[in-house]
């Protein structure tokens, strides 16, 4: 049983994730020596990340626990801060960070973004089977298993998460039929190998220019739009009025209504009426997610707001008040980490990190040889590993404009998330031992 955390209610976990946040940005902006020595080589937006992973694994705060009645009966908790942050906040971010957007200039990163994407996904897809088939050579047990409780049955449901999001990893755990009751094993692998990868992946945001470096990689196109998005930005700066964010945050958060709608209604819609979606066993059941209808719409909404004259509110800030928003997301992701949990079944995080090893290490590969910047390498990677709440926050760190390069890429994963977990799990059923 997960233990109570010392603070349960989320009014009080929200401050304490914005102390840490107010920590950060005084701190990463301080001039004193110690300070600027230490985000010399710490990026902020790790530190959001790991400060509220430490009150987690201390027991202040936690994602979710569990208690016991007086009955007996267990009762299960979850904080909604995550929830609020990812369907509140982060179509809100995507709004506010697309409204600038120089739709042209994204396309022209070119087809190095979407090799990266793909690379990613293909590490996911071979490094399953490689690293059932590495440990079996070891612990055959941890991977062993038969019927309903066969590992790989389990591991393909992380495929599912690792290429998609979690509409794919349920669509797993409903095809394949895995026991229930030792899903939870499989869950604490996702989130502490996923969250692993993350923290390494923002430590390296801070030493970005070393890697492109090493990689000989052509950033001229990223530069470029970087430069045209703030360029434009500095020509029409002004000092906002609170008219400026009231009419920012009513554009945002009237988005984000308008996409809950849309999500839902397209979501039943298709759940209702077209029985490939409404099967939970089908590869196209990803497509009855309300949090990629949600995304998407956002993203798109955002997009058409460009081309109007809300795109001039760039100059109040609002990829600014944007990035607000995604820094509380991070935050919000961070407290999900609880570093004890590593030792809970360190036989299943092997295999999780073996096969991180692999996909991390094929896009280093293929970086390298086509000279794609850590840029999309960072960005391809999370589009499957994290989906849409955590590859725009990638691209956001490295620049505010770049954001809708994530959500772009993350809605790639959502569609062939089912079928690349599935070819995953068949590869894995093939390697793995029955014990």
């Amino acid at each position: 049983m997960n233990a109570v955390p010392i603070f349960t209610q989320d009014t009080i976990v929200f401050g304490l994730l914005m102390l840490m946040l107010g920590f950060v940005f005084y701190t990463s902006t301080s001039d004193n020596k110690f300070w600027k020595k230490f985000y010399k080589y710490i990026p902020a937006l790790l530190m959001a990340y790991m400060m509220p992973a430490a009150l987690t694994t201390f027991g202040l705060i936690a994602p979710e626990w569990e208690t016991k009645e007086a009955t007996g009966e267990i009762v299960k908790h979850k904080s909604q801060v995550y929830y609020i942050a990812s369907r509140y906040m982060l179509p809100a971010a995507l709004v506010l960070m697309t409204i600038s957007i120089d739709l042209k200039a994204v396309f022209n990163l070119g087809w190095k973004a979407l090799a990266m994407f793909g690379t990613g996904t293909l590490g996911i897809i071979i490094g399953g089977p490689i690293a059932v088939y590495l440990i079996a050579l070891v612990s055959p047990e941890t991977v062993g298993g038969a019927g309903a409780d066969a590992v790989w049955r389990g591991l393909a449901t992380l495929a599912g998460s690792w290429i998609g999001g979690g509409a794919n990893q349920a669509a797993m755990l409903e095809i394949y039929e895995y026991n229930t009751a030792n899903y939870a094993g499989m869950v604490i692998v996702d989130i502490v190998v996923a969250n692993i990868w993350m923290a390494i992946l923002l430590l390296g945001i801070g030493k970005q220019k070393k890697i492109d470096k090493w990689l000989k990689a052509d950033t001229s196109a990223i530069e470029t739009l970087k430069e045209k998005v703030s360029s434009y930005a500095a020509s029409i700066s002004r000092n906002p009025t609170l008219a400026d964010f009231m009419v920012i945050l009513g554009v945002a958060f009237t988005v984000v209504g308008i996409s809950h709608f849309g999500a839902n209604e397209i979501s039943e819609f298709l759940k209702t009426n077209v029985e490939a979606v409404s099967d939970k066993k089908s590869a196209w059941s990803s497509f009855g997610s309300q949090f990629f209808w949600m995304i998407s719409i956002a993203t798109i909404l955002g997009i058409i707001l460009s081309f109007t004259r809300l795109k001039k509110y760039e100059g109040a800030g609002a990829s600014k008040i944007g990035s607000v928003f995604i820094y509380i997301l991070v935050a919000s992701i961070g407290m999900k980490m609880d570093l004890t949990k590593i030792v809970d079944n360190p036989g299943l995080i092997v295999v999780g990190l073996v096969w991180m090893a692999i996909h991390v290490g094929l896009l280093f590969l293929i970086a390298k040889l086509i000279k794609a910047p850590y840029f999309f390498l960072a960005v391809g990677s999370k589009a499957n590993i994290g989906g849409a709440a955590s590859a725009p926050v990638v691209a956001a760190a490295f620049h505010p404009s770049l954001a809708t390069v994530g959500v772009l890429l993350a809605v790639f994963g959502y569609v062939v998330g089912t079928y690349g977990a599935m070819l995953t799990a068949e590869l894995m059923r093939i390697v793995a031992p029955i014990t």
